[in-house]
């Protein structure tokens, strides 16, 4: 992934702005700097998120290749450089709409929910899409147009590899972002998912006795994800990568304890030819190798009430206190990916499975939360607990397409498509 290095028109304070790739060993100070000096908080005080990605700025792209990393350099003289912006991107084939089989039919998008007991996926269309992420400007250096020079080469390099379609993800409070992306760069609002995150408690959480998990072997996770759910909107083509990276920690499927999937599993096909009324399915996704999180600018009193809450769920577990974990010192995360499920108590079943995967977190230590991401609309999000005070119940993705021709005709132009009721997080950006 080689790019020409190129300079900015305008000088800044008596430098040059020099947009180039990032290299780790001659780079990786400067931009630890500027993440540093861009951590987002709130503008009167108080509580901010701050996040450590572990000495390694490229761990939330790596793994999904091909990904490219660019850097803003001023140049004062011979001697003397700075990094003041950065950018990261990568590139995917996603689902991104439906190929119906009767003629004059739409396109439109499966959810991962279906009451349909034989229901087969549809037709998926897929795109070849770009995520950019991370854009960091330094503070002292903005509102000079590096951001704009930093996206506009980051999009060059998505329409060299064939990219059609590119997005970003925000919060929908973020003014400055907004009006960047959508005033200036001609990206267009698209969705708006919820994160919704869970502490993990000092206590077990108990799962249904009337329902079982089952853990897929990778290839039977990969055969149910592409016969039910390869149309959902944003789901990988290469599911198969991402369902076999060393940290997706298994794929879960809750059904009836008295079911014949319960009593022995006999693969995918077999589960599929005659599936339970109800069930669902969801996959874990180790993001504390990846990232670690800190809540910061809290209170004493809040302390206080958190290490108290711990306490007493410690020496009381039977009482089942929902306890507020540690997050005012780094901690991780697990994400729940792939969320879907079919039939009238779908949702219970979801409910299983994140209880599940709790479980798990709680056996990891420094893993205090387990979060998903899911559709405004998820048929499902009734099932997924969570804390509203941790979530974030609207966060804001913008597109903008980048080809002037449609690779597949039956889509359009996917900008303009309605909200589907399902969307596929890809935990290797997340």
């Amino acid at each position: 992934m080689e790019m020409m290095e190129a300079t900015a028109a305008a000088a800044v304070e008596g430098g040059v702005v020099v947009i180039r790739e990032y290299e780790a060993g001659r780079d990786r100070v400067g931009v630890e700097a500027v993440e540093r000096r861009c951590e987002v908080g709130p503008s009167g005080g108080g509580m901010s998120l701050f996040t450590d990605l572990l000495g390694d700025p490229l761990c939330r792209v790596r793994h999904s290749p091909p990904f490219l990393m660019l850097v803003a350099e001023v140049i004062y003289g011979s001697e003397s450089r700075e990094i003041v912006g950065l950018v990261r991107g990568c590139i995917k084939t996603v689902a991104c709409g439906t190929r119906k089989p009767h003629r004059g039919s739409s396109t439109t998008t499966a959810p991962l929910t279906s009451i349909a007991k034989h229901h087969t996926a549809p037709s998926p269309i897929y795109a070849k899409v770009a995520y950019l992420l991370g854009l960091r400007v330094s503070p002292a250096h903005r509102r000079r147009g590096i951001g704009l020079k930093l996206v506009e080469r980051m999009e060059e390099w998505f329409k060299e590899k064939g990219a059609e379609y590119a997005y970003m993800a925000t919060e929908k409070d973020n003014e400055a972002s907004i009006r960047l992306f959508t005033g200036r760069c001609g990206y267009s609002k698209f969705r708006t998912p919820a994160i919704l995150v869970q502490p993990v408690f000092a206590h077990r959480l108990t799962l249904p006795r009337a329902i079982a998990i089952i853990r897929l072997p990778a290839a039977d996770a990969e055969a149910l994800y592409r016969r039910r759910f390869a149309a959902t909107e944003f789901f990988p083509r290469d599911i198969d990568a991402v369902l076999a990276n060393p940290l997706s920690l298994g794929t879960f499927l809750a059904v009836p304890a008295g079911c014949a999937a319960a009593a022995r599993w006999e693969g995918a096909d077999a589960f599929l030819a005659d599936p339970p009324s109800s069930w669902a399915v969801a996959s874990v996704w180790n993001s504390k190798k990846v990232f670690r999180l800190e809540v910061r600018g809290a209170g004493r009193w809040r302390r206080a009430l958190a290490l108290a809450s711990r306490a007493v769920d410690w020496a009381l577990p039977w009482l089942r206190i929902p306890s507020v974990p540690d997050l005012f010192r780094p901690f991780g995360m697990y994400l729940m990916y792939g969320l879907g499920g079919e039939g009238p108590a779908a949702a219970a079943y979801a409910r299983a499975v994140c209880r599940h995967a709790h479980n798990m977190a709680r056996t990891d230590p420094g893993c205090r939360v387990v979060a998903a991401e899911v559709a405004a609309c998820e048929p499902l999000r009734e099932g997924i607990p969570h804390w509203s005070r941790l979530s974030c119940t609207e966060d804001l993705w913008c597109v903008k397409r980048l080809a002037e021709e449609y690779s597949d005709g039956a889509l359009g132009d996917w900008t303009k498509a309605p909200p589907p009721p399902s969307i596929f997080v890809d935990p290797r950006e997340f």
